[in-house]
């Protein structure tokens, strides 16, 4: 039987990664100059690399692994699913158990009557269905020209083509011809860095008028659809003000058009809820998910729609659309097996009633540290917002992403997995996590924000732009 396993020195399997693999987000040439970081296990909340040494994982892999690392029974799962029926797809008039067992289980938790699935293999893959989704069910009914969806600039919803057009990453869209046409942006709700001299309540209402104001010059009769995350996590965990999502949800209400939360990051309990949209009481018509729902164990993802879209779309005929891995029976077993862990462990409460607001005690003490302008969270998803000058909520001189990259660098040192977005830092750890490892997380952070700091004293970058 082939076996993989960590039986190579580190340097020797960075030097076949350097030469083999090309790697998402990176650049390739300084990753191969440097050399990745191995990860060769996991339990609970903390990674194990090549050399040994434990780091905690404060972004649960990639906002994903909300059980935590190591739960024999979705292994078992798998094994069971994959001995018994390892693939059969759900086109041409056919389907299998475990798909229709996890469709009939996530109408049961989703909120409103968002009663149907359409699987995908991720977050990426749903959110391209999505915009066939809503193009196709507007035709449906005779309106072929409500084409254009509206997103939000530093919004991130996948790296498809389409998936990446919906996005408002910059970056993204300098990079393959992007976005596609009949997108179009709007501004992100972020107070600390956009907000000026206005109250968060009444820069949330500005930022959700400005929907308003383009469904006005671009047409209702040429708009299909609203989309947005409930906070924006890839953007630098963005938590609206909370006008913001009462706006949005009326400006929907009164005008024709669709309205699609997506939730890849903040379904599954991640905000205290089995979905931020109870969060924020947002009503969508169509919910994008993956994630958490495998708890990243296997890739999964889809749309979950409400009646009336899936009756319009069910009744124009076929639906010219679909994936080899829409609804893969192992990958639904893991599903399953998954939600029932987080039903029988109780982990939604977990992160409600004992993680996040522990996390929330501690988070918002870190504003009192030098370098912390804002400390913001929604349940297990955090952020802090650096700064060299809090009053004036100022940017660093240097370039966007300087100063989170090196206390990026400092939290890798310190066995502390926390991301930066630009010059934000920001945690989503698996919703298992304890008030202890909680604590744990805390103090290797305070760790390398003060390494920060004095580096950054020491460099002279300690400067308003």
């Amino acid at each position: 039987m082939q076996t993989i396993s960590n039986h190579l020195p580190t340097e020797r399997l960075q030097a076949l990664d350097a030469a083999h693999h090309m790697h998402p987000f990176t650049a390739g040439a300084e990753l191969a100059a440097r050399g990745a970081r191995v990860i060769t296990s996991a339990r609970g909340v903390m990674l194990t690399d090549s050399d040994g040494v434990q780091i905690l994982d404060a972004m649960a892999g990639l906002w994903c692994v909300n059980i935590g690392y190591g739960r024999e029974e979705l292994a078992e799962a798998a094994a069971r699913q994959m001995r018994e029926l390892p693939y059969y797809n759900t086109f041409f008039q056919t389907t299998h158990v475990p798909a229709i067992a996890l469709a009939a289980k996530l109408a049961e938790l989703a909120p409103g009557d968002l009663d149907h699935v359409f699987f995908a293999a991720g977050g990426s893959e749903a959110n391209d269905t999505n915009i066939r989704m809503v193009r196709h069910y507007w035709a449906a009914k005779g309106k072929p020209s409500k084409r254009i969806i509206i997103s939000r600039r530093n919004a991130y919803h996948g790296s498809t083509m389409g998936a990446a057009s919906l996005g408002g990453m910059a970056a993204m869209h300098a990079q393959g011809g992007l976005p596609i046409p009949d997108i179009h942006h709007i501004d992100q709700p972020d107070w600390w860095s956009e907000g000026g001299d206005m109250t968060p309540e009444e820069f949330g209402l500005e930022r959700a008028r400005q929907l308003e104001r383009a469904i006005e010059k671009l047409g209702e009769d040429n708009v299909a659809a609203f989309i947005a995350e409930p906070v924006q996590g890839a953007g630098g965990v963005i938590v609206p003000p909370d006008s913001y999502w009462p706006e949005i949800q009326r400006i929907c209400d009164e005008r024709e058009i669709l309205l699609i939360a997506d939730e890849v990051i903040t379904g599954f309990g991640r905000t205290g809820n089995w979905f931020g949209s109870q969060t924020w009481n947002i009503r969508p018509d169509i919910m994008t998910i993956a994630k958490g729902l495998s708890s990243g164990y296997a890739p999964i993802g889809g749309s979950l729609v409400r009646g009336e879209v899936a009756g319009v779309i069910a009744e124009a005929g076929e639906f010219n659309h679909g994936y080899t891995y829409s609804g893969h029976p192992v990958s639904a077993a893991v599903a399953l097996e998954n939600l029932r862990i987080m039903e029988e462990e109780r982990v939604v409460e977990h992160v409600r009633e004992v993680a996040a607001p522990h996390l929330a005690h501690r988070w918002a003490a870190l504003a009192d540290h030098p370098l912390v302008g804002e400390a913001r969270l929604s349940g297990l998803m955090a952020s802090i917002a650096l700064t060299p000058d809090k009053a004036a909520r100022a940017p660093f001189a240097s370039p966007a992403g300087t100063v989170g990259l090196i206390c990026r660098e400092r939290c890798f040192a310190n066995g502390l997995v926390m991301r930066h977005v630009g010059d934000r830092m920001i945690v989503a750890p698996p919703l298992v996590i304890t008030p202890a490892e909680i604590d744990l997380l805390i103090e290797r952070a305070v760790q390398s924000l003060d390494e920060t700091l004095a580096k950054l004293r020491e460099d002279g970058l300690m400067k308003a732009g």
